[in-house]
């Protein structure tokens, strides 16, 4: 069984086991890690040795820590991140390069077609009808987007919204609220096969999927990292916020919301909690925006766009795909059913 664990910021893990009955009977790590004393991988792999298929992963890190000692050097791993390796070869995880991806850089579309769109796209990856999907969006209006879980009234000034021409619609994951302007903002989805993320935690499936475009802004001169759970960050500031749904279907929806100009005079004029967070930052003089991306990059935002998909390209590979009037027309009837009605929004009043 092979698996492999690319650490966020760090190195590539990979664990190559043989497996009898329901125990690994031997196991071979390697990686393009530092690791010092020369003869502490056979101490890792030795661990491994006997370890019973169903072990958890952190009984695995315990397992690799306690045969390590003092006066070992891991650089660009941790026995995290072995455990991590371990369990996506035991529970068959695939990688990056096992998919054919696609991506669509999808028209302008309301945003309760926009959260259908995102339910519907997921379950065909589940099903097989759609490869694993790179899909950027593009608004038609301004929106607030709240999490699954949120209150509408904690989250939203209701005036606030309609004097400003905001929609508010509700997402199938969890998380915080969005606010988003056509042109301002940069949202794009994956719709991923659960084998994908398998082995690892719900928290650090979010850094593995949000790995490649930290590195694409990486390429653009922007020194983002990860922020644990779900927030991509510079030294700037935040920009983007990342959230998740995995689906019973046996596929994942993660979708990243990232700023390149926002106005957020008027957001604070629309999110309740977007006060209570930046009323001690100074950031609530008049016209005051946010443009992270547009600052840091000196690029349109076009063209920020098209340096991320060239650099998922260049890792992992992209064929053009769409979106044809079938998907649409499910999105749809959803919207009728579900994301456009009073009950979805105000399941949380």
């Amino acid at each position: 069984m092979h698996g492999e664990y690319k650490v966020p910021g760090g190195k590539l893990v990979v664990a190559d086991l043989e497996v009898v009955g329901d125990h690994v009977r031997s196991a071979q790590v390697s990686g393009d890690f530092f690791l010092e004393p020369d003869d502490a991988l056979e101490r890792i792999n030795g661990a491994l040795a006997g370890l019973p298929v169903v072990t958890p992963a952190a009984q695995v890190a315990a397992r690799v820590r306690g045969v390590l000692g003092d006066g070992v050097e891991m650089v660009g791993f941790s026995p995290e991140a072995v455990a991590v390796a371990v369990r996506r070869a035991l529970t068959g995880a695939t990688g990056w390069h096992d998919h054919a991806w696609q991506f669509v850089h999808d028209v302008p579309r309301e945003p309760a077609l926009q959260m259908a769109l995102d339910e519907v796209l997921t379950e065909q990856v589940g099903s097989g009808e759609r490869p694993p999907t790179l899909r950027v969006w593009e608004w038609d209006r301004n929106a607030v987007i709240i999490g699954s879980f949120q209150s509408v009234r904690n989250e939203v000034d209701l005036e606030g919204a309609a004097k400003n021409d905001v929609t508010v619609v509700r997402r199938i994951s969890g998380g915080g609220a969005m606010f988003v302007e056509p042109g301002n903002t940069i949202t794009y989805s994956l719709y991923v096969p659960e084998s994908l993320v398998s082995g690892l935690s719900f928290v650090e499936s979010y850094a593995f999927l949000d790995d490649w475009v930290i590195g694409a802004l990486n390429d653009l001169g922007i020194a983002a990292t990860y922020q644990p759970i779900n927030d991509i960050t510079s030294p700037a500031g935040k920009i983007a916020g990342a959230a998740q749904k995995r689906f019973a279907g046996g596929a994942v929806l993660h979708h990243v919301t990232m700023a390149y100009d926002m106005d957020a005079t008027k957001m604070l004029q629309v999110l309740r909690i977007g006060r209570e967070k930046l009323s001690d930052k100074g950031t609530t003089s008049a016209n005051k925006r946010v443009d992270p991306l547009r600052s840091q990059t000196g690029l349109a935002r076009t063209e920020v766009i098209d340096r991320m998909l060239a650099s998922f390209n260049s890792r992992y590979g992209l064929q053009q795909g769409t979106i044809d009037a079938g998907t649409v027309a499910r999105a749809e009837a959803l919207v009728g059913t579900k994301f456009g009605t009073e009950e979805w929004l105000n399941r949380v009043p």
